[in-house]
């Protein structure tokens, strides 16, 4: 049970005290992860070239997924789901959760991404990291707390519970990839909506060319705004747009040296289930060949606000109604014509 409160952002959890650097892996989100799917499609362009050095240098989730039995069934022929999720470290913590073991991660970094049978678009949909939900086998806790209780495998199997949709694929994505991203395209331009300040930089309102730190610090940023972790993420999808808008240009594309690049570079960072290699990668970079930035659609799951939780903690409020029509949806493959019709194609 949880009762409404006012419209403000959710509060952290307290937590021990954490270095600079986790602090802030931690806060990246729509960004980070989006470099995988870059990674990918580059990789799928000059596959012949780049598989060896995708496959020896990204690493394998040692267990992405639970236990088969109570699984939803494989959806729809030819369309593909993939989660998405932005690590603190390469560290024992984040191995324990590779594995499958309960540590002190935590997935504040969270997108369910789906590509539809005619490869025709790309929907990114981030979540929340405070939405209350029902973690199997541990009741009722906020979505980022399923990594440190069971690992990804738990990560997996409480959205494929939400969904009744069965993942393809998983990966995972260290912040340094994300900034030797940025870095390698030459800096990504971007249009900020809503000016703000952060202890190293200032954000005025309008288009600017940001690095890889500053990209770090626009896409992390809470604290700057009334709403907190709403324009944040709102921050990251307009962000994740120049991103790929910067990569799926010709100047990158037709130009090997820096895809080889990009990919010798970034792989380090990239942790996947043992099914997603160059060869699975490249496949689905060949099908989403004719992508462009325009095509990809980033949007939020749909929340009711913020509640309150029984025990006092500050929580998003799942919209079930909003679950249910996406879970038909991605059952029958018409998720574009959902997303369409609810409205949440509009531009951040």
């Amino acid at each position: 049970m949880v009762f409404v409160a006012e419209n403000r952002a959710p509060s952290e959890e307290p937590q021990r005290p954490r270095t600079k650097k986790k602090r802030t892996a931690r806060n990246v989100l729509l960004g980070v992860v989006a470099i995988f799917l870059v990674v990918a499609v580059g990789a799928g362009v000059y596959a012949f070239n780049l598989a060896s050095s995708f496959n020896s240098k990204s690493q394998k989730i040692e267990r992405a997924f639970p236990d088969d039995a109570g699984r939803p069934a494989k959806g729809q022929e030819g369309a593909t789901n993939l989660l998405l999720l932005g690590s603190d470290s390469r560290a024992a913590a984040l191995g324990s959760a590779e594995a499958g073991d309960a540590s002190d991660q935590r997935s504040d970094t969270m997108m369910w991404v789906h590509i539809p049978a005619d490869r025709k678009n790309i929907y990114m949909m981030s979540i929340m990291r405070d939405t209350w939900v029902e973690i199997p086998g541990h009741g009722e806790a906020k979505m980022n707390s399923a990594m440190a209780l069971g690992g990804i495998p738990l990560v997996v199997q409480t959205l494929e519970g939400m969904f009744d949709t069965r993942l393809d694929h998983v990966a995972v994505v260290d912040f340094e990839g994300f900034k030797a991203m940025t870095d390698a395209l030459g800096g990504v331009d971007v249009n900020v909506p809503v000016a703000f300040n952060t202890n190293d930089f200032s954000f005025p309102e309008g288009k600017q060319q940001l690095t890889g730190e500053q990209a770090l610090a626009f896409v992390r940023e809470r604290k700057a705004f009334s709403d907190g972790d709403y324009q944040r993420v709102k921050n990251q999808q307009v962000f994740l747009k120049a991103l790929m808008a910067k990569f799926l240009t010709a100047e990158t594309l037709t130009n090997p040296g820096k895809i080889s690049s990009l990919v010798d570079n970034v792989s380090p960072y990239i942790s996947t289930d043992e099914s997603l290699d160059a060869a699975a990668a490249g496949g689905l970079a060949l099908g989403l060949r004719d992508v462009r930035s325009s095509d990809v659609v980033s949007f939020t799951l749909p929340t009711l606000g913020i509640g309150t939780s029984t025990d006092g903690q500050s929580i998003v409020l799942r919209d079930d109604a909003a679950i249910d029509g996406m879970s038909k949806a991605l059952a029958d493959d018409s998720f574009g014509t959902y997303v369409q019709d609810a409205g949440l194609t509009k531009a951040p």
